[in-house]
């Protein structure tokens, strides 16, 4: 007689060898010199880079909530990877830390090898784009207790900061400027409100945009301009501050504009945006008008084209455009440090 084994109860030890096998050379090429033990051991070993004085190490946590719908209802799981690893490694950089190394934890029903290698090809990806090593993770079946088809991701990013070099906001003073740095689309926030939208407009995801927002160039289907992945920051602003005073910086996740470009500042300071200051995407302008999402919602739900805020002195202003525009950002200056009144909102957009 046969007995039970872990692959009878919904477990396939086999398909998860399979996937440690396609994932480690996706990890051997986002090594740095500090990881002494990547992927295969019980825990992997990473020493701080010997050029900080004063290292400080600061973490990250987050997920890509419920854009994966939109991942499995398109069947495109190539760059949900990447979104991953940009939400934990940009938030860190606003203290002005430079990734060191990411780990991931993906969860589904049952493991299908072929989806999954695709997920932690973005996921290396975006370490790459990041500039820090993927050195493991954890993949969990969760057999009668996970939704069949479908899979749930986390990530976890540490990085190191010179303490001498940390931000903290302190540093902001009044009549700062504000730059934006283009955003590639709604990233990984909003997405419980869009497909709420979806749903009420009949839209279909694979449709070519410009059916829904005419200003749109040829090109994307509405489904890939919503699954476009988030904008990983981290090379060319960490340059940046390696090269000008920059004073404080703002990842524009959950809570829009309107929740996060204050976040650093402090309590007696406002940003102060100028709405007509940068392009709001085509993407950006269907969800509006199809939702219809009043626009100071849209302020506070979405990024709405600007996914990356950096504080710096009106001086500095000139040099810090150049050589992002050289990194490969739009930039644009969309506001200013201003004076804030008690009981007053931490950003206002004119």
């Amino acid at each position: 007689m046969t007995g039970l084994t872990y692959r009878n109860a919904g477990v396939d030890i086999d398909a998860g060898d399979a996937l440690v096998e396609n994932i480690k050379p996706l990890a051997r090429r986002t090594m740095r010199p500090e990881v002494l033990a990547g992927i295969g051991g019980f825990g992997a070993l990473v020493e701080l880079p010997k050029r900080y004085r004063e290292p400080v190490l600061v973490s990250g946590t987050d997920g890509v909530g419920t854009k994966l719908k939109l991942a499995f209802a398109l069947d495109k799981h190539d760059t949900i990877g990447i979104d991953l690893v940009a939400m934990s490694v940009n938030d860190i950089l606003v203290q002005g830390a430079e990734p060191l190394f990411f780990l991931d934890y993906y969860v589904c029903e049952r493991l299908d090898v072929r989806v999954a290698t695709e997920v932690v090809t973005g996921i290396a990806r975006g370490c790459e784009l990041a500039g820090c090593a993927l050195i493991g993770g954890e993949t969990a079946e969760h057999p009668g207790a996970f939704t069949p088809d479908e899979y749930d991701l986390a990530g976890f990013a540490v990085g190191v900061v010179e303490k001498s070099r940390a931000l903290d906001g302190r540093q902001i003073a009044l009549g700062d400027a504000l730059i934006g740095l283009a955003s590639s689309g709604p990233h990984s926030n909003g997405f419980s409100l869009i497909r709420r939208i979806i749903e009420h407009s009949g839209a279909d995801l694979k449709a070519p945009l410009r059916r829904y927002a005419p200003e749109a160039t040829e090109g994307p289907t509405l489904g890939e301009s919503l699954l476009a992945p988030t904008r990983i920051y981290v090379k060319s602003v960490l340059a940046l501050a390696g090269a000008l005073d920059v004073r404080g910086m703002a990842h524009i996740t959950g809570g829009g504009l309107l929740e996060n470009t204050h976040r650093m500042f402090p309590e007696h300071l406002q940003a102060t945006l100028e709405s007509g200051s940068w392009v709001i995407p085509p993407v950006f302008r269907w969800l509006e008008e199809a939702g219809p999402v009043a626009r100071s919602e849209m302020y506070r739900t979405f990024n709405c084209g600007i996914g990356f805020v950096l504080v710096v002195p009106q001086a500095a202003v000139s040099e810090a455009l150049a050589l992002l525009t050289q990194a490969g950002e739009s930039a644009t200056v969309i506001g200013r440090v201003s004076a804030r009144s008690p009981a007053a909102p931490g950003t206002v957009i004119l």
